[in-house]
Formats: C-alpha cells, structure tokens, sequence
C-alpha cells in the first residue's frame, strides 16, 4: 500500500470521528452565547416570568395592596370569580370583543388592501384605485392617535345631545335619533364600542395587509385576469391563501387588543354602560384593586384574562394548522 493511499484510508476512517467531535469553546463562542442567548434570557425571566409567577401568588391571598402582612386564601379567590355575576358579565363582554372586533378589522382591512393593491382598471397593468396612497395613508391616520383620545373623540360624537353623529341623522330626516344615548342604551352600547376600537385599528392593518400583498407575485394577478377571474374571485383564490401568516399574526395582536380593551372602553363608558354591557375583564380589574383595595381578588382577575388570552392564540393557531395553514411536514 502506498503511503497515499494510506493517507487517505486512515483520513477516512477518522472523518467521521473527527466530524463527531465537539469544537472547542472559545472566548468568541461564550461571549456569542452568553449576550445573544444569555442576556435576552434573563431579560425575559426578570421582566416576564417573574412578574407573572408574583401575580399567580398574589391571586392565592388576600392582599389588599398597601400592606406588608397578606394570608393565604388558596383557590378561595378563583372560586369567587365564578360566583361573581359582575366578573361574569365582564368576561362575556371581553370575549365578545375578541371574537368580533379582530373579524371585522380584518375583513375591512382585506377590502381596502385588495381596492389598494389590485381594484384599478380591468385593462392593462394590475393596480391599485386611482389615487391609492392618498386612501393608504387617510386610513392609516387614526392608528396614530393614542387609543384614549379615540375614545374621547368617539364618546363626543355619540353625545345624546352635542354629538355630531345625533345631529347628521337628524338633518336627514331621522328624527328618531334626536338626542338618543348611544352609548346609555343596552341595545347600542357594546356595537357604538366595537366601531370605534375598529376605526382606530383597521389602518394600520390595511397597510400590513398592503405589504403583504405587494410582495406576491405579480404574475398570478396578471394570470387569474387572463383566466377570466374577477376582483373578488382573485381576492379569495389568490391573497388569502397568500397572506394567511399575516392574517393570523393580525388574528392574534387584535384578540389580544380586544380582550384588554380597557383604553377605549375607560374612555367612552368608564362605568361600565348601562347594565355593565360594555365592561370587560381589565375594567372589573381596576375597579376592584384601586377603588375596593382587594388586590389579592384583582390579581386572580388578571391571571383568568391572561389565561383567557393564551386560549385565544392557541385557538388562532390551532384553527389555522386544521384549515390548512401548514402541512404535516412543516412546509408552506
């Protein structure tokens, strides 16, 4: 045998030994570990988790916030929360709201992303209407209000006697709605509420919607014209299934968003409406930690909307896998 030939007989044979072993740890490994890994860690476990595991404590006793001394009640808070007609109604209202405000933004923001992006002229070059910026940023506007002043602004127009809303409907003849409490009324409140969380959100998603569709081919809208599909049937076969992870992601932030809610309903019902029909979870919170002083009660409020929260993404995700979000393999 050559010396070659042995060479390369002994090079393969420890190839494999050799690929098997672990690379030494350098200064530059640790380092990369320790600030890229390490640090963000920490950061999640301080700010994160810790607050959260001092929440699920604090929901087992009876604190009442300004004291140093607190008895362990055990589940006894839990168990009140659902003997809680108060706590119940607020509930029901929250996941109302996180089932109809994320569907009717996103709906809308698909409408006004597609008229955006491909509801121009059936001839020539697939785009937009006419002036399309101009509508991209109008509807973009009301995102960068702070959500209380939206609240504020909606809760002068619904004004029974000063509202501008009031006044349009009874100019044109509906003379039904003079002076009418839309926000004092059961029937209307909780919609009067919807409407106005959705104009303050559905901008910011009709622009995530806009870019997403941006980034599709522009080929399978030039082919789904030839092929004869119209605006609505290319809305449906083509970005849909195409911005489904934006959908989903836009899913989830506005549950989340609607769950909570507490910024616009604090600002257009701080009572909670007529009958508690707007009051939500994180209102009856912050009644019942500030106003009442049972913090300990408040906390176990907080862990039920974060609990609530967790099943609403799961939820959202596990939906999506079973309509077809993903394949079994894990490939789009």
């Amino acid at each position: 045998m050559s010396v070659s030939s042995a060479t390369t007989s002994v090079g393969r044979s420890q190839g494999p030994a050799g690929r098997g072993r672990r690379r030494p740890l350098t200064f530059d490994r640790v380092s990369f570990f320790v600030v890229c890994l390490g640090v963000p860690l920490l950061i999640f476990l301080v700010f994160v988790i810790s607050p959260f595991v001092q929440a699920v404590y604090y929901s087992l006793t009876d604190w009442n916030g300004f004291s140093n001394s607190m008895n362990f009640v055990g589940f006894s808070n839990y168990v009140k929360l659902f003997q809680d007609d108060t706590f119940v109604i607020a509930t029901r209202n929250s996941i109302i709201l996180g089932l109809i405000v994320p569907a009717v933004t996103i709906v809308l923001a698909l409408i006004l992303a597609t008229m955006v992006t491909i509801g121009g002229s059936g001839t020539g070059a697939v785009r937009g209407l006419r002036n399309s910026n101009l509508y991209r940023v109008i509807s973009f506007f009301p995102y960068t209000v702070p959500g209380i002043v939206i609240g504020i602004i909606w809760a002068q127009i619904y004004d029974p006697s000063r509202g501008i809303l009031n006044a349009l409907l009874t100019s044109v003849g509906l003379h039904t709605f003079d002076n009418y409490p839309w926000l004092g009324d059961s029937r209307t409140a909780m919609g009067a509420s919807i409407f106005a969380i959705v104009w303050g959100l559905v901008g910011f998603y009709t622009v995530l919607f806009v870019a997403a569709i941006r980034g599709v081919d522009p080929d399978l809208f030039e082919a789904a014209r030839i092929d004869g599909a119209g605006r609505f049937r290319t809305a449906i076969s083509i970005i849909v299934p195409l911005v489904r992870d934006n959908v989903q992601t836009a899913w989830i932030y506005l549950g989340i968003a609607a769950l909570d809610s507490f910024v616009y309903m604090a600002a257009l019902n701080p009572g909670g409406g007529p009958q508690n029909s707007t009051l939500v979870m994180s209102q009856d919170l912050f009644t019942t930690a500030f106003t009442k002083g049972q913090f300990g009660y408040a906390t176990s409020m907080g862990v039920m909307l974060a609990v609530v929260t967790l099943v609403f993404a799961a939820l959202v995700f596990t939906v999506n896998f079973a309509t077809g979000g993903r394949d079994k393999g894990g490939r789009r």
